[in-house]
């Protein structure tokens, strides 16, 4: 295996005992841990195909990975023997695809390798007047080619939208080994069916994304403003994000944290919080100050301004904050609709306390997208099997709102077999048969996004 891979990527680039922080992503919190076989970084979209058609010629399994920030095992090999395939395991890391192709910022266009980072790619967007507004966590370390195999969001996409939204076009290696471009530089393109849009959020399981032309948005021209203002109780917090979704704004952001996130936070945040706070809610204006003043009437006495940097800075650690609390989480990112928000977020509270687990939640508002969490002490193996039978649960309270079991992370290894829960049978079948069309064999991230 790793002579002949090596012939193809160079045998400094096949890491043959595949260290263990290429068998992880961020799911490492939760204990998910894999094997592989081989890690290989090749450094061309060719490369790549080569990779695949060896693979699949021998029934190898192939794991791509990004910058391995996922939260739900999407780029960890598969753990458990027999799921992988029938030969082995290779991960096929695209950090060396990093090279941006061509960038035209009076078209507001951009083509980029998959392993350009999302700061990269926002930053020279930034130095050029224009905007690329998808923010997932860790944006220093994600890679575009793990923004869209997850369809991944963060807090700005309540107004500008979750990857998909800014892809236009793809190249990608599909099996067997065969490399192709679907969409491009053209901003309209309704030829076929939406290619495009099937790989993006596809977690690796149709093929591997190598490139992506995105577009781009000229920088608005206000400063952002976020505003922030704590309520005494659940209730009161959900109605006054609905006074802002009935302002007439379209904020950049709506955020929430519960009580729980809010205690375990409280303590670093800019200005402080009332005695009484038991929930927040966060937003943000891009849209001039008349719109500032908006929001904070939307948000009700007690609202006020602040500064940008320091405000999402804080709002960045909430998640070090309650992990902090005992040492250890177990978070899902359950989606409700907005309308039951309240009901997600009381539901989480509710969960855990049938289980004898702190359990809190913060997240998207404007989505309603949560991340419900269940506090846990590291290497308590009761409260880790209590957490497990909670989730389930969790998942079962989010489909009961019509909400969904994933909101922004995707199923990877952590959620594999749930998605029956909210999809109809037929559906699912139809789920099911477009991963064999497009991967017979099986072998693109096994054991990853099953129904």
């Amino acid at each position: 295996m790793h002579s002949d891979l090596a012939r193809i990527v160079g045998e400094q680039y096949v890491l043959k005992d595949a260290p263990a922080e290429w068998t992880q992503d961020a799911s490492i919190a939760m204990g998910l841990r894999g094997h592989a076989d081989a890690v290989v970084l090749p450094a061309t979209a060719d490369e790549v195909a080569s990779v695949v058609a060896w693979c699949y010629e021998r029934g190898v399994a192939i794991v791509p990975r990004g910058g391995g920030t996922g939260y739900s095992g999407g780029a960890t090999p598969a753990p458990v023997p027999g799921t992988a395939g029938p030969e082995g395991t290779v991960v096929v890391a695209l950090d060396r695809l990093d090279r941006i192709r061509s960038f035209d910022p009076g078209l507001w266009r951009i083509e980029v390798e998959a392993g350009v980072t999302t700061q990269t790619i926002a930053r020279r967007a930034r130095e050029n007047g224009l905007m690329f507004p998808v923010d997932p966590g860790a944006a220093e370390q994600s890679q575009i080619g793990g923004n869209i195999a997850t369809n991944a969001g963060g807090p700005h996409c309540f107004k500008y939208g979750v990857t998909r939204a800014w892809v236009t076009g793809v190249e990608a290696v599909l099996a067997p080994g065969e490399l192709v471009s679907v969409g491009g530089p053209t901003r309209k393109d309704v030829a076929g069916y939406d290619l495009v849009g099937l790989l993006t959020g596809s977690e690796g399981t149709l093929g591997i994304v190598t490139a992506a032309w995105l577009r781009l948005l000229p920088a608005p021209p206000h400063p952002a403003v976020p505003v922030a203002c704590a309520y005494p109780t659940v209730d009161a917090g959900c109605a006054a994000i609905e006074a802002v979704m009935a302002s007439g704004v379209v904020p950049a952001t709506i955020e929430y944290l519960d009580a729980g996130a809010l205690a375990a936070a409280a303590a670093s945040f800019p200005g402080g919080l009332p005695a009484d706070a038991q929930f927040l809610v966060v937003c943000e204006a891009d849209s001039g100050q008349a719109d500032v003043a908006e929001l904070l009437e939307a948000l009700g006495p007690g609202a006020r301004r602040h500064e940008p940097r320091e405000l999402w800075r804080w709002r960045d650690g909430v998640g070090i904050a309650v992990t902090a609390v005992q040492g250890g989480k177990l978070s899902e990112d359950i989606g409700v609709p907005l309308d039951r928000l309240a009901e997600g977020i009381t539901g989480t509270v509710e969960i855990g306390l049938r289980h004898g687990l702190d359990a809190c939640s913060w997240g998207h508002a404007g989505d309603g997208n949560l991340h419900s969490t269940f506090l846990l002490r590291p290497g308590d193996r009761e409260q880790l099997a209590k957490a497990e039978v909670a989730v389930e649960e969790l998942f079962d309270l989010a489909v009961s709102l019509g909400g969904t079991i994933s909101g922004e992370h995707g199923l990877g290894w952590l959620k594999r077999g749930q998605l029956h829960k909210q999809w109809a049978p037929a559906a699912v079948r139809a789920h099911r048969a477009v991963k064999d069309a497009l991967d017979p064999a099986g072998l693109f991230n096994p054991g990853k996004k099953t129904a």
